[in-house]
């Protein structure tokens, strides 16, 4: 107090007004010993709900798959506990490495050149590259899907409207939920900076027109952007294949848990052309050698980019990114390896067309309602009957259904979001169908 020129403790707090300020001493629990604190905490704990406790049908972003018990073998390592970015290569080599491996697993996963090493997540690596197709490009317009995620959609438009750039929204085939090429064709001009799609859609539909509308795209001068679920990559072609220039996405089914909603993993690379990656937000690993060949070395490069290097001339002030999130998602490709991915992918497809078949099967329901392939995600419309109130009657029956899109999409009625996973078995989807035919069944009688 005396280095700071004070009298008493109440000055330090001059600023909060006095009917904020607390005029009694804090009522707090007497002093407990760590066993009793162990068991009140679990208490507490044992009142939530989990995807242990019950089957969890709820995607939308953050998604239920098994995480092998390896992964949190090899995060837990000391050397490797800081989710932080490095900021010393020279003694921060393990993770430099490993980080390494991880964009050259997205790369040959997405079918790209380079690879950052991770943003926060799908919606801010949206954000950067709209930015970064507009700092490539000089143009002030991206395209995207009607159908696309709401909170995607607004942080796209927190990361763009306050450099003057606009989002314009495409519509979609009505049957297919597929971007409607023609009205593609008429709003992409000589001010659009990049279309963007997301395959598989937000609803869960495949988008099988990749080719055409990166071709719609660069033949007016603009570059194509697709976002994904890298898990779909294990049975779709990588967009690399079909012309795009970025590809971003979410990596939180590569072995990381849901986490009550995070942390996430934004994914992001795009081509090798020089004037793009030095575009390219975020941190990028390197590997050098000595001269002589014999030591090899990890470290950062083209740093300039980043606000830390550059500040106000920075291209983007993302410096941080999701380590460890990423190391997890490396060692989870690692595991599994093409033929592994592609199981999985296999097994997700099987699953979730076998409870559209069930549910399409329960009178009252239509799902999906697009006549399109789905991957994990797949709608249903309950018809006259809310969403809530079928949601809060699954509840009742120990089952966590999908999410309420009808606020998000009122032009599909009463119809929720179901995503289905290798997570979920054969009796936690048949648990889902007997447990919809009663609540429809009490609607009926």
């Amino acid at each position: 107090m005396k280095e700071l020129g004070i009298e008493s403790i109440d000055e330090l707090y001059l600023d909060v007004p006095e009917q904020f300020k607390l005029k009694r001493r804090l009522d707090l629990p007497s002093t407990k010993s760590e066993s009793e604190v162990k068991r009140h905490i679990e208490s507490l704990l044992a009142k939530n709900a989990t995807n242990q406790s019950m089957p969890v049908f709820l995607g939308a972003g953050c998604w239920p798959h098994y995480v092998p018990a390896v992964i949190g073998s090899i995060i837990q390592r000391t050397e490797l506990q800081t989710s932080y970015t490095p900021y010393q290569p020279e003694i921060s080599q393990g993770m430099l490495q490993l980080l390494f491996e991880y964009q050259s697993l997205i790369c040959e996963l997405t079918g790209m050149d380079v690879a950052n090493s991770s943003l926060y997540d799908w919606a801010s690596a949206l954000g950067e590259a709209a930015r970064m197709v507009t700092r490539l490009t000089g143009r002030k317009e991206i395209l995207v899907p009607q159908i696309i995620h709401p909170e995607r959609y607004a942080t796209l438009r927190t990361y763009i409207e306050p450099a003057g750039i606009q989002a314009e929204k495409i519509g979609y085939e009505e049957d297919t939920g597929l971007l409607n090429l023609e009205t593609l064709e008429n709003k992409v001009s000589e001010k659009t900076a990049a279309v963007y799609v997301e395959n598989p859609s937000y609803l869960g539909f495949i988008e099988t027109q990749g080719e055409e509308v990166a071709k719609i795209a660069h033949d007016h001068g603009a570059l194509f952007i697709v976002g994904v679920d890298p898990v779909s990559l294990g049975v779709l072609k990588p967009p690399g294949d079909y012309g795009a220039d970025i590809v971003i996405g979410e990596g939180q089914p590569l072995g990381n848990n849901m986490n009550f909603g995070g942390p996430l993993l934004g994914i992001f690379a795009c081509s090798g052309e020089m004037g793009m990656i030095r575009q390219l937000p975020g941190r990028v690993v390197g590997l050098t050698s000595t001269e002589d060949g014999m030591d090899r070395g990890f470290c950062m490069v083209l740093q300039a980019r980043e606000q830390h290097i550059r500040r106000h001339k920075a291209t983007s002030n993302i410096c941080s990114n999701e380590s460890l999130c990423a190391v997890a998602s490396a060692v989870y490709l690692a595991l599994l390896g093409p033929v592994g991915l592609r199981d999985l992918g296999e097994t997700i497809l099987l699953r979730s067309h076998y409870v559209m078949r069930r549910l399409s099967e329960i009178k009252g329901l239509k799902t999906p309602i697009f006549k399109s392939s789905h991957f994990k995600e797949f709608t249903v419309n309950f018809g006259g009957l809310e969403v809530h109130e079928v949601h809060s009657r699954l509840l009742e029956r120990n089952v966590h259904g999908g999410k309420d899109i009808s606020q998000e999409f009122p032009e599909f009625g009463e119809t929720g979001l179901y995503c289905v996973t290798e997570a979920h078995s054969k009796r936690d989807i048949d648990r889902l169908v007997e447990a919809l035919e009663e609540v429809l069944g009490e609607r009926g009688s």
